[in-house]
């Protein structure tokens, strides 16, 4: 019984995740298209069809064994492709294409957290949320928020090839720009070396208490 409990939760887990991988590499092709580069359209990635941004080992077996060993979330998508040769402001394009993953799990936070304060509202006019059909979408909507935090704050630190990578040298001297560029080949053992040293639970830990505060309330 526990067992099957626990696929069950991993169904909804999954759904969850990919539900909000699509809506974050299809923010950031659906941003590059605005800025008038339309290589990510051309390869199918402005849509929310979770098979276009799905990565085998980033996508599915690394947040399986996540979840399945209760370690940190750690995974990512195919990444989406875009041309600086198409756009005409190539520092304000790389900003907002970047930023534009993160956010859109951030607008899917309120999102979840407004269909949450739904659900309180009818169970304080007499409705029931436990054993209906409302109780997996309570859940989904409660894993969507900490799913979609995550995400966000993880995708926004500076270290390649991570969003946040692509964000700050376009705030720093020009030099030190050079120099930060200097570590993106080493990028992924550096947030290998950071969750292994429980850097990266340090970082998301306070989001997490954030979300479980406004939940509580």
């Amino acid at each position: 019984m526990l067992e099957s409990q626990h696929l069950i939760q991993y169904f909804f887990f999954m759904v969850v995740f990919l539900f909000s991988l699509s809506i974050h590499e299809a923010a950031h092709a659906w941003t590059a298209e605005r800025f008038g580069d339309s290589t990510a359209r051309y390869l199918g990635r402005v849509t929310l069809n979770p098979i276009a941004h799905i990565d085998l080992i980033g996508t599915i077996i690394f947040p399986t064994i996540a979840f399945f060993s209760g370690a940190l979330l750690f995974g990512w998508a195919k990444p989406v492709p875009w041309n600086p040769l198409n756009v005409s402001d190539r520092r304000k394009a790389d900003i907002w294409i970047s930023a534009a993953g993160p956010i859109s799990n951030l607008v899917l936070v309120t999102i979840f957290l407004l269909v949450i304060k739904l659900f309180q509202s009818y169970q304080m006019v007499g409705g029931v949320v436990g054993g209906t059909i409302l109780e997996p979408l309570h859940r989904m909507c409660v894993m969507g928020i900490f799913l979609n935090m995550t995400l966000a704050v993880f995708n926004l630190l500076p270290i390649p090839p991570l969003d946040g990578s692509h964000i700050l040298p376009h705030f720093l001297p020009p030099d030190l720009a050079r120099s930060y560029d200097q570590i993106r080949p080493y990028g992924f053992i550096i947030l290998l070396a950071c969750l292994y040293l429980g850097i990266l639970g340090l970082v998301l830990s306070p989001f997490s208490q954030l979300i479980s505060f406004i939940l509580s309330l």
